[in-house]
């Protein structure tokens, strides 16, 4: 068995799946859990969220199959919804977004707050394009992020100020933005290929 890992698909695949999870922009309900509950599982979150992910990646192809969907459409429709969380992001605006979860056990803070509808469709648009070690790679280092920001949740707000979660949400979706771009350009082609 031959593994392809590559430090620029890593690197890519990390970002868009940081920018998608949004654990940054997060932090504010992350805040508000806390203090309703006042305790988040973070271990327990970050894990089941990573396993979510791993198993969506291997899987999701295969509902697609069953239901009569190929890679290349999926992945033209994940990177439209990621044109759109970007648009989010860059004019700070709310297009869509689920109600704020009303307690701090796994549902909803692994599913859909980390591993959400965006999350697991750029999954499935980055396998299109990259090899899935490479992505697999981008989760855990994805998790580790998600569990230290779980952590000290309310310290990072300390920090940066709500200016400076703001200025990252920007950053990033304009990142996103690109990627958005990107993984439609390169997977149109095969939809029309493939006969739309």
């Amino acid at each position: 068995m031959t593994f392809h890992f590559k430090i620029r698909e890593i690197a890519t695949a990390t970002m868009v799946l940081f920018a998608v999870i949004d654990i940054m922009g997060s932090i504010p309900i992350i805040i508000g859990l806390r203090n309703k509950i006042g305790h988040i599982q973070s271990e327990k979150a970050s894990i089941v969220a990573a396993c979510l992910m791993v198993a969506f990646l291997f899987l999701g192809e295969e509902i697609l199959n069953l239901i009569g969907i190929d890679v290349n459409s999926f992945a033209v429709a994940g990177a439209l919804i990621i044109f759109f969380l970007a648009i989010e992001m860059i004019l700070g605006i709310t297009l869509y977004r689920d109600d704020a979860p009303e307690s701090a056990s796994i549902v909803p803070i692994a599913f859909p707050l980390i591993a959400g509808a965006g999350t697991l469709t750029s999954l499935l648009s980055l396998r299109a394009e990259y090899y899935v070690e490479n992505i697999i790679v981008a989760i855990v280092l994805n998790t580790i992020v998600v569990y230290l920001v779980l952590k000290s949740s309310v310290k990072i707000e300390k920090v940066l100020g709500k200016g400076g979660v703001s200025i990252i949400r920007k950053v990033f979706g304009v990142i996103l933005l690109a990627i958005a771009v990107k993984l439609f350009a390169a997977n149109v082609n095969g939809l029309f290929a493939n006969g739309l």
